[in-house]
C-alpha cells in the first residue's frame, strides 16, 4: 500500500467553520495553557485563531513537549 498525502490536517484558516467562535473545549484549554505560560487569551477569538493560538502556546508548554 503506497502512502499518500493526508488531507486530515489542514491550515485553521482554510476551516470552513474557521470563522465561527472558539469553543468551550478550545476557550478552556487555551486558559491552562495561557496560565502556564504567563499569557493571556484575547476575547472574541475564532476557532481557527483559538487553534493557531494553541498549536503556539503547545510548543512552548512542558504539558505537550515532555522537556
Amino acid at each position: 500500500m503506497s502512502e499518500q498525502p493526508s488531507d486530515t490536517i489542514k491550515d485553521p484558516e482554510d476551516w470552513t467553520t474557521g470563522e465561527e467562535p472558539a469553543t468551550g473545549a478550545q476557550l478552556s484549554y487555551l486558559s491552562t495553557l495561557a496560565r502556564e505560560a504567563g499569557r493571556e487569551v484575547p476575547d472574541n477569538l475564532t476557532k481557527a485563531q483559538a487553534s493557531s493560538l494553541i498549536d503556539e502556546l503547545q510548543e512552548g508548554s512542558d504539558r505537550v513537549s515532555g522537556d
